[in-house]
């Protein structure tokens, strides 16, 4: 289970609808996988229908990570015009076997479809979201 604060989850969740209709992408930081930092991230692609971190950044992301000794607890991204559930592309990008793979649909504006994956070795695994105030 991901245990989120809602003011994360409405962070993740304006990036992505800032972005649209480019996806957006980022991380959430944190220690003993508890999330923590908020780190959005620029789309290199800048696709609505794929998402790459931009290799500079994501080294400058990763050592900062290490510097404050955190982890990715959360990798997040949008779809834009899909339902929020990794694509064939997304599971294999997915290289980091302890992080939450939070994926949010921006197809409705009125809608937020907000869902957590667990990735692992190609497998995918929903997994329930507890927002904490």
């Amino acid at each position: 289970m991901l245990t989120i604060s809602q003011e994360l989850a409405d962070r993740i969740i304006a990036h992505a609808r800032a972005d649209h209709p480019d996806e957006a992408c980022g991380v959430i930081a944190g220690r003993g996988g508890v999330p923590e930092r908020f780190v959005p991230m620029e789309n290199a692609e800048r696709s609505p229908t794929f998402y790459r971190f931009d290799s500079m950044e994501q080294l400058r992301v990763w050592r900062e990570m290490d510097d404050r000794d955190e982890e990715p607890v959360v990798i997040y991204h949008s779809h834009t015009a899909t339902e929020a559930y990794p694509s064939r592309t997304d599971i294999s990008y997915a290289s980091e076997p302890d992080a939450h793979y939070v994926l949010v649909s921006t197809r409705d504006e009125q809608d937020v479809e907000f869902r957590s994956f667990r990735i692992v070795d190609g497998v995918v695994s929903e997994e329930e979201v507890r927002f904490i105030p």
